[in-house]
């Protein structure tokens, strides 16, 4: 089986899809000739034409207009938004619009557009290109939001994103874009050829919405995690010698709650991490579920091991970034409890 980073998963689910459906088309910022400046989208334009994959002004409000005007004529656009710093401009449209319109019209209309976007920090991109707003999405009701950790993972799901016919909002941890990262920085990185997940299936097959993945089974404790921080989470527990479950949620909504209630009703301990900021990140909304639904089997409070209420700071990335240091003493608290 072929191995492939997760730029390359993902540009071959695009392929896929715009194979298999004329009504798929791709647009962004420099999204069309040049293959995005991640090269997610490279090559689509000279397979499909200018009609089907093609560059957008500098204008993310206008990008997602354009995209809502699409799908409400029956087409299902799969637009890139370059940096998840830049989605802002974008947001009234996805609010008010994106999100609203299945409820809107009595689900007369759909909304069958993903608008993809890398985020995340740990490339040194300072304020401006490593933020991580996905909890800003995941409070919009009528909206999917769908983090990918592998590149197995990304190809599938991204197809089972176009294929939906609800909107999603789908980021990409380009911290690990091409390669797992474990929170060393200080370390080589590792290329993904050298991970299982990196097997990647040639043609179509999906990963379900709504359905997390236990990356590592234990018995003593529950770490919750997307994106990059699995990675983090798994090198941790992995270093501490911990027999902790790991669960990749993979979608964030719609959540598998059920994955982990029967996990934190087996282990009686949970460890929650994001790379977002701390107040009112979706590591908040974790908690409470686990507090809500299994405080009896709770032997230990809920901890957070989280990015910190400032911008992300250029010079002191990893000083921001909720790496070993930080994990390794959650870790511990959690277990001493």
């Amino acid at each position: 089986m072929p191995t492939m980073n997760m730029i390359q998963a993902l540009n071959d689910a695009h392929k896929i899809v715009m194979r298999a459906d004329p009504d798929v088309v791709v647009f962004g910022e420099d999204a069309g000739y040049f293959g995005g400046v991640f090269r997610v989208t490279e090559g689509l334009q000279k397979e499909f034409g200018k009609t089907r994959s093609f560059d957008a002004p500098i204008s993310e409000g206008g990008i997602v207009a354009a995209a809502v005007g699409m799908a409400a004529y029956g087409l299902k656009p799969l637009i890139e938004i370059q940096f998840a710093d830049y989605i802002y401009p974008g947001y009234d449209q996805i609010v008010s619009e994106v999100a609203k319109m299945r409820y809107r019209t009595g689900g007369e209309w759909t909304m069958p557009m993903v608008i993809r976007s890398p985020y995340g920090g740990g490339i040194f991109g300072g304020q401006t290109h490593s933020q991580s707003p996905e909890s800003l999405f995941t409070h919009i009701a009528g909206l999917k939001v769908v983090i990918p950790s592998t590149p197995y993972d990304a190809k599938g799901l991204l197809i089972a994103a176009v294929e939906d016919p609800d909107p999603v909002i789908f980021f990409e941890p380009k911290r690990i874009y091409n390669g797992p990262f474990d929170g060393h920085h200080d370390r080589p990185v590792t290329p993904w050829s050298k991970h299982p997940a990196s097997e990647v299936p040639e043609g179509h097959y999906t990963v379900p919405l709504g359905q997390a993945a236990i990356v590592r089974e234990g018995a003593d404790l529950t770490v919750l995690a997307y994106g990059t921080m699995v990675h983090v989470a798994l090198a941790a527990v992995v270093e501490q010698g911990l027999d902790a479950e790991v669960i990749d949620l993979r979608t964030l909504v719609p959540l598998d709650i059920a994955a982990i209630e029967k996990s934190v009703e087996k282990t009686g301990r949970c460890l929650i991490a994001q790379e977002a900021p701390r107040t009112s990140g979706f590591a908040a909304e974790l908690s409470a579920l686990v507090q809500e639904r299994c405080f009896y089997h709770l032997e230990a409070p809920v901890e957070r091991v989280t990015g910190w209420d400032t911008p992300y700071p250029h010079a002191y990335e990893w000083a921001y970034f909720p790496g070993p240091k930080r994990m390794k003493k959650a870790l511990e608290k959690v277990m001493a409890d």
